[in-house]
């Protein structure tokens, strides 16, 4: 592994906490080049929902690059970006009475928030964009503006300003009321708080420590949004492409988000693309005004097609998605009751799961004995206190099964 220490930067992360080298990855599991197999319950931080490798999506590429299908084409016209369009159309807004048109603002999820705020305020006129305490919206300068984590806001280098923070559900552990504290300065004309364009949220947040809002928060922001005019952009970069078990994270709070960002799993194979969807009366862009080179990885389109024909034709995917979550759930909640002096807290919707500890340092500890168990798994929250899962959604029970064996194994190697 040397080359790696001496080429590449000490801004590496992920590497420093799984020191072996990957070779292979089928479904749910990594090899390493010495053929040792990791259950991976990270799946590339939710851009693998459908596994590695996924053989329907696998063919699909394949059959394409085989016809010399066209790689790259900016914003052209093409054939795979047609049966995109249509497939995302037919498989995803009309099901839902949804009435979106459709960004292509480059390949990553800070791509589609960039392009979500940019658009905002040109629509608006306004320049302040609301955020929430513990999100986590991308590293790129305007994203994370809107980003909550002191470290990673503190790389910057420079101020990081007209975005103004709020507290996420239940901050203050109901202490007090939903948005007394956002509308009393709404509406103080004293407050000091300049009139948002916007505000932005995660249904879940991963990164801030899998918090998952409940719906009758989503739907009270939605509501609250509407009274005073301000826009509402949901970030569903993670969460979306049914890790919370619907396709959209929104969908059970029966709201309709005024642009919507996407990417990590919405090209399928972990092929990079995202989408920034946003309601038609917001399409007021000039040609050209937003661009970027890479907005058109047609083997992306592609593989996006096939993922959405495969996995939401019809409503197994969801329903095995919740099953499945319910049961980390009570795995979970088991640990809870098990250990009550370690004062653990079980979190998540879905299979966005996570499980909280008194200290980074014990969350880390669990996921290193995972890893030397053979299971790959992150922390995530303000201080690494999180232990976070983000299992592929297509994995197996008996896959489920032996990651939560390994969890509670490793649990327990920890707290004793």
């Amino acid at each position: 592994m040397s080359i790696f220490e001496e080429l590449e930067s000490e801004v590496r992360s992920y590497s420093r906490g799984w020191p072996v080298v990957f070779d292979r990855a089928q479904g749910s599991r990594l090899y390493s080049e010495d053929g040792k197999p990791y259950l991976d319950f990270f799946a590339g931080a939710g851009a693998l929902n459908y596994g590695h490798n996924n053989p329907h999506l696998k063919k699909a590429l394949i059959d394409y690059l085989q016809r010399d299908g066209v790689t790259h084409a900016l914003d052209m016209y093409t054939v795979a970006k047609r049966e995109f369009l249509e497939t995302f159309r037919d498989k995803i807004l009309t099901p839902r009475e949804l009435d979106y048109k459709i960004v292509f603002p480059g390949p990553g999820g800070a791509n589609a928030v960039e392009a979500a705020l940019k658009l905002a305020r040109k629509v608006t006129g306004k320049e302040s964009v609301i955020n929430f305490t513990n999100a986590f919206h991308g590293m790129t300068l305007g994203a994370l503006s809107v980003t909550g984590n002191s470290m990673k806001r503190g790389a910057a280098g420079i101020p990081l300003v007209h975005a103004t923070p709020m507290p996420y559900d239940k901050y203050f552990d109901g202490a007090m009321p939903d948005f007394m504290y956002f509308e009393k300065l709404l509406e103080d004309s004293g407050s000091g708080l300049n009139e948002p364009a916007a505000v932005i949220v995660e249904g879940v947040q991963g990164e801030g420590g899998i918090n998952a809002a409940r719906l009758e928060w989503l739907k009270g922001l939605d509501d609250l949004c509407k009274r005073h005019g301000i826009l509402l952009i949901m970030d569903d970069v993670q969460m979306g492409c049914g890790r919370t078990g619907p396709f959209f994270s929104f969908e059970d709070a029966g709201i309709s988000p005024d642009i919507v960002c996407l990417s990590k799993s919405i090209g399928g194979y972990g092929l990079p693309m995202a989408l920034t969807l946003i309601k038609p009366e917001l399409d007021v862009w000039e040609p050209g005004e937003h661009n970027g080179t890479f907005r058109g990885i047609s083997p992306a389109f592609v593989t996006a097609s096939e993922a959405l024909r495969v996995y939401w034709s019809d409503d197994e995917l969801e329903k095995s998605t919740k099953a499945k979550g319910e049961r980390i759930a009570s795995t979970f909640k088991d640990l809870v009751e098990r250990y009550p002096e370690a004062n653990l807290v079980a979190k998540g919707r879905g299979l966005a799961r996570g499980l909280e500890f008194a200290s980074g340092e014990l969350a880390g500890a669990v996921c290193k004995e995972a890893f030397e168990r053979g299971l790959l798994m992150e922390t995530s929250g303000p201080d690494g206190e999180v232990m976070k899962l983000l299992p592929p959604l297509t994995l197996t029970d008996d896959e489920l099964s032996e990651g939560l064996s390994i969890i509670e194994e490793s649990v327990a190697a920890v707290l004793k």
